[in-house]
């Protein structure tokens, strides 16, 4: 006995009328549950819909460059009794209603911010050769915006499915166990009462857009979980400065340009190889150190913070480095990002120098366990021995997870970006 299964796009928060950009299947091919049927595109990242059920592709109903809303209908499936009793109990074409608040909140964010690695640990699959928790892309995608290993996650699905549910459930019991105040999962004001504030006179509402909701919960997540500290010191960048300006005027027309963001980047880098502790995530009870240098950088978009990453920043140059954030940059202001361009952050910089400021305290950016802050450079007299001098001088800080580093540590470490943005031969040392 066989059945059709139409494939219809599931709840993909609020937008509508998304793009289809990749299609990885053809009238004829079979298909496995939870294998990617094509790729859509919104103004953050590409999502892929994953098949709710194995069977044959009948018909498509769609193209490449179809615009698509939730509930449209993507493709037919042919599928026998035998391919439908391995179906999942939530389909793609039906996502299951959200029981409470925590769920309601993660179920209608779509594509997240940055979706973090799960942690693993080094005994993990690699050795036991254990067998992967089995999970539908979907859930993999929450398991990883939230921080959460599967490893750990108790399934209740069939056949050991890990479920929504599941990873919703195994985030209350955690959060419980370490906190006994109730999780914050959204950007809105917690806890305190919203009066009438049009009784006091004329006001206008103007709704968040979709990534400063998401920035909004992880800031907030972040600020809440992370014991932070913030140290604060001053670099002196008189030669950087005419350095970056005679390489910017020997540079062609139209040519990448130096920034000191990009300097900065390439200062951490040095850091982060220097002090490897900052370059890692905190497990449940280990310390995961990464063998690789990829750094964040915030830009401010018309729709809100995002934080693209640059890879393998301690082998590039300065030239490099400074390409790709003119890259990164151009696809956050249009919206164009992926979600693969900003996953893997090690470390994070974000400057105010281009709007002013002399100095703030950044928030980390789970799971990394520090951030960069840079200010507005200014000249200052500084006193060499004999006489003051005439100094550009720039004021840096450093937000740090106490969990991992100290102050001796987060001392060195920053002392040791202000040496090097003072002279940024050491970078190359």
């Amino acid at each position: 006995m066989t059945g059709s299964v139409e494939v219809t796009l599931p709840d993909i928060g609020d937008y509508k009328d998304v793009p289809v950009v990749e299609i990885n299947v053809a009238v004829g091919d079979r298909v496995q549950i939870d294998m990617p049927l094509l790729s859509i595109e919104s103004d953050k990242a590409t999502m892929e819909v994953p098949s709710p059920a194995a069977g044959t592709i009948s018909k498509l109903m769609v193209e490449i460059g179809s615009r698509v809303s939730q509930g449209a209908l993507l493709m037919i499936l042919d599928g026998s009794e035998e391919d439908r009793s391995d179906t999942a109990p939530i389909s793609a074409s039906e996502p299951k209603k959200p029981k409470d608040d925590l769920s309601a909140t993660i179920a209608t964010t779509g594509a997240p911010l940055e979706e973090f690695e799960p942690v693993e640990r080094p005994n993990d699959r690699r050795v036991t050769g254990a067998v992967e928790p089995h999970a539908s892309p979907s859930v993999r995608a929450l398991s990883r915006e939230l921080g959460v290993s599967l490893d750990g996650v108790t399934p209740s699905g069939l056949k050991g499915r890990v479920l929504r549910d599941d990873v919703i459930n195994h985030v209350k019991q955690v959060m419980a166990e370490g906190r006994k105040e109730s999780p914050v999962t959204d950007g809105a004001a917690p806890d305190w009462p919203i009066p009438n504030f049009e009784k006091f006179g004329t006001i206008e509402r103007m709704p968040l857009s979709r990534i400063q909701k998401l920035t909004g919960a992880n800031l907030l997540r972040n600020w809440r979980m992370i014991p932070h500290v913030t140290n604060f010191d001053k670099a002196d960048v008189t030669e950087l400065e005419t350095f970056r300006k005679i390489v910017n005027d020997e540079a062609e027309q139209g040519s990448v340009k130096l920034t000191m963001v990009s300097m900065l980047i390439k200062a951490a880098s040095g850091a982060l190889k220097k002090y490897p502790r900052f370059n890692s995530s905190l497990g449940r009870d280990e310390l995961i150190l990464k063998q690789y240098v990829h750094i964040g950088f915030a830009v401010d978009t018309p729709n809100g913070l995002v934080v693209p990453v640059i890879r393998d920043c301690d082998r590039r140059s300065l030239l490099e480095i400074a390409s790709e954030m003119r890259r990164l940059a151009d696809k956050a202001t249009k919206g164009q990002l992926a979600a693969e361009d900003m996953q893997g952050g090690c470390f994070s910089v974000s400057s105010l120098g281009g709007v002013g400021g002399h100095g703030f305290t950044p928030i980390i950016n789970a799971p990394e366990v520090a951030i960069l802050g840079a200010g507005k450079a200014s000249t200052e007299a500084v006193w060499h021995g004999r006489e003051f001098r005439p100094r550009l001088v720039l004021p840096i800080s450093l937000s740090w997870d106490h969990r991992v580093v100290d102050g001796v540590a987060a001392t060195r470490f920053l002392a040791f970006i202000a040496s090097s943005l003072s002279d940024l031969r050491r970078c190359v040392l």
